[in-house]
């Protein structure tokens, strides 16, 4: 599969501006450390819909905060491979949100994205991973902000 897209579709909107719109998303897999948690809601925390939530259906205190990636860094372009898109039943690229998870620090300055291991969200079924890239050039505390 190719990578998802990084700007506005034909009819103007981005897979950024659909975070709002979402509801609950199931991961596939759980994420790493958390193997009771599969159920999330995309919370928008800002007004531009660029800061999210995910925020676990079953523990209301348990959320990761992220990010669409294109906001911060445009030229991040991660190839998913098939057996990720198949398992996520993705067909088109255009499909896909990608987030990044953040690490918040005490400021923005402080803050970091991981840009190793996107979180990959199916727009049309809701359903999501966290896909680790084989990359050795993505870190996983990429600076938000240079």
């Amino acid at each position: 599969m190719t990578e998802p897209p990084s700007g506005p579709s034909e009819n103007g909107s981005s897979a950024e501006s659909v975070a709002a719109d979402l509801p609950v998303i199931e991961l596939v897999h759980p994420m790493p450390g958390f193997p009771a948690h599969r159920r999330f809601a995309l919370v928008r925390l800002d007004e531009d819909g660029v800061l999210c939530a995910l925020r676990s259906l079953d523990d209301p205190d348990l959320r990761f905060l992220v990010v669409p990636p294109h906001a911060f860094f445009p030229e991040y372009a991660p190839v998913i491979d098939d057996a990720t898109a198949s398992e996520l039943g993705v067909t088109r690229a255009e499909d896909v949100l990608l987030l990044s998870v953040l690490t918040a620090g005490p400021s923005l300055a402080d803050t970091t994205a991981n840009l190793l291991a996107p979180v990959l969200v199916n727009t049309h079924t809701q359903r999501a991973c966290q896909v680790v890239l084989d990359d050795p050039a993505l870190s996983t505390h990429t600076p938000l902000v240079a």
